[in-house]
C-alpha cells in the first residue's frame, strides 16, 4: 500500500487510513488540539502549542513502548490528516480500561468519519490485541460523541467526575464486549500492519484488571 509515506499504516477502511502519527503531523494536530471549538467539548479549553507537542510526544512514546496510542486518521481522497482515533489505557475509578478515543478537526465533524474510525479501532482491539471489551469515556454534555459511542455498539455502564485544569467535569463510561458484536455490525476493515510483541499479548489478557502503562491519562471525544 502506497497511500501514506510517513508513519506505520495500521488500519484501512472505506474512506480512511489509520496510521501512527509522526512529527510532521504537528501542524495538523494543532488544528485539532489548539481549536477552542473542538477542545471545549472535551477539555473545556484549547491546548497551547507546547501542550500539543507534549501530547504528540506522549503518543510517539506509547507506540514505541506498547504498540498503540491515539493514531492519525487520514482521509484517503485528500491524503490529509483530519483527526485522531485510537486506543489508550485510561483510569476509571479504581481500575484502568482500554479506551477508544477520537478527536477530529471541526471541518470534518458530522460526516461519519469518527464512527468509521472508532469501529475500526474497536475491531483492531478485538482482533489484534485480543481484548474482551473496549470503552469510551465521553463528557455528559458532548452529545455528538455520545452518538459515536452508541453507533460503535456501546452502552453507558457508569458515570463519574474527572478534574482537568481545576475544573470538575461529568463523564459517562461506555462499553462494548467482543462477544456482543454480530458479524453484520463489522465494517469492511483491513488491518494492514498489526503490531505484536510478546508482552503486548500478556497485557491484552489483563485489560479487565489493574494496568498502569505510563501513569499519564488522556481521553478524546470531539466529533
Amino acid at each position: 500500500m502506497k497511500i501514506i509515506e510517513n508513519g506505520k499504516v495500521l488500519i484501512e477502511t472505506e474512506r480512511l487510513i489509520i496510521r501512527e502519527m509522526v512529527q510532521s503531523d504537528y501542524e495538523a494536530l494543532c488544528r485539532i488540539l489548539c481549536d477552542e471549538d473542538v477542545m471545549r467539548a472535551t477539555y473545556e479549553s484549547a491546548f497551547s502549542h507546547e501542550e500539543a507537542q507534549s501530547w504528540l510526544n506522549r503518543h510517539l512514546k506509547r507506540y514505541a513502548e506498547y504498540g498503540f496510542g491515539l493514531w492519525a486518521v487520514v482521509l484517503k481522497e485528500a491524503n490529509v490528516m483530519i483527526g485522531q482515533c485510537g486506543l489508550t489505557i485510561q483510569g476509571w475509578r479504581e481500575r484502568e480500561v482500554l479506551e477508544i478515543g477520537y478527536l477530529f478537526q471541526k471541518a470534518y465533524w458530522h460526516k461519519g468519519y469518527a464512527t468509521e474510525a472508532a469501529i475500526a479501532c474497536r475491531e483492531y482491539a478485538f482482533s489484534v490485541l485480543n481484548a474482551s471489551s473496549v470503552y469510551s469515556i465521553v463528557r455528559d454534555t458532548n452529545i455528538a460523541s455520545q452518538n459515536v459511542a452508541v453507533r460503535n455498539g456501546m452502552k453507558i455502564i457508569d458515570k463519574d467526575t474527572k478534574n482537568f485544569r481545576s475544573v470538575d467535569m461529568e463523564f459517562f463510561l461506555y462499553s462494548v464486549e467482543r462477544a456482543s458484536i454480530a458479524i453484520d455490525d463489522v465494517l469492511d476493515v483491513k488491518v494492514v500492519k498489526p503490531f505484536r510483541h510478546e508482552t503486548l499479548e500478556e497485557r491484552a489478557a489483563e485489560f479487565n484488571g489493574k494496568l498502569n502503562l505510563d501513569g499519564e491519562y488522556d481521553w478524546g471525544e470531539s466529533v
